[in-house]
């Protein structure tokens, strides 16, 4: 469904909560929340990466393959009849079962008619102490795309591709003019405290600097809370394409709900044309791992 309405400004929610270690729990948690995001007049919701269950790549246990689902399924098709009901959009990242022993970490976009406009498979996959990717997620392989929804062209990313300006710019040369990143970022109990500050505000500017130089609208929304050696530190936060701060949120449970502009993206385009003058030619290099090798 595309933006019938013509729609200039639209209202986003941001969802940031703790999660049980149930999934019906959970599931109940975020429909109320989805409810409660409607209300305060979001027309495109977006939860936390994997919303579902606890963080279970803290490590590496086969157990934890039984948390998956399929895409579509009895999750999704609980969320397309809210999704009608409310006549909102929904962004809602999850474990999904491919076929047997192949996983992804996926986010599907469900429009407001109820109707699965698009998924996104997480492309880049990290391997770090506590986030153990990796064992459990194939790289994505659906390419970073934007989808038409009711309410405005949107493009999913997931957290560690947060890092990664390549993925924002393909994103938005799809027309993308929002990018959402559900995302579970935090900080083990034994880092360093003095990194603590500089690890977040390293965070804030990478979306910063893909809003600004895209012109577009990024969010990202985090968890909250302590599962088992992992402090989530949510901060949920918007940004306009100027780079403007439209929300910062707390470490505490929220529903953030941000004002878009859609002109912003016209009049900052204007001014700093960086589509325009991208050298399309010279940069075959991105190709390379690194320099010619």
């Amino acid at each position: 469904m595309k933006n019938e309405e013509n729609i200039s400004k639209v209202k986003v929610g941001l969802i940031q909560t703790s999660s049980f270690n149930e999934k019906e729990k959970n599931l109940e948690k975020h429909i109320e929340l989805i409810r409660k995001a409607k209300k305060k007049g979001a027309k495109i919701i977006c939860l936390q990466e994997l919303f579902l269950t606890e963080y279970f790549c803290y490590k590496e246990d086969s157990k934890y393959f039984s948390l998956a689902d399929k895409i579509p399924g009895p999750i999704t098709d609980r969320l397309s009849l809210l999704a009608k009901e409310l006549e909102v959009v929904i962004i809602a990242s999850l474990f999904e079962k491919r076929t047997q022993g192949l996983y992804h970490n996926t986010s599907v976009i469900i429009d407001a008619d109820g109707n699965i406009v698009g998924k996104y498979r997480k492309m880049h996959i990290p391997d770090d102490p506590m986030f153990y990717e990796k064992y459990y997620f194939s790289p994505g392989d659906l390419g970073f795309k934007a989808f038409d929804t009711k309410y405005g062209r949107i493009s999913v990313l997931v957290c560690w591709d947060q890092w990664y300006p390549e993925a924002a710019r393909l994103a938005t040369l799809e027309g993308a003019q929002m990018i959402f990143y559900p995302t579970a970022i935090g900080w083990g109990k034994k880092e360093d405290k003095k990194m603590m500050p500089l690890q977040l505000e390293a965070w804030k500017t990478m979306h910063r600097s893909h809003a600004i130089s895209n012109g577009v609208f990024v969010f990202a929304t985090n968890r909250i809370g302590q599962e088992k050696d992992l402090v989530f530190w949510g901060n949920s936060i918007a940004y306009d394409p100027f780079g403007d701060l439209l929300v910062n949120g707390s470490n505490k449970e929220e529903i953030l709900v941000i004002d878009v502009d859609f002109s912003k993206i016209e009049k900052m385009r204007q001014g700093w044309p960086f589509l325009r003058d991208r050298r399309i030619d010279a940069y075959k290099g991105l190709l390379n791992r690194f320099g010619n090798d």
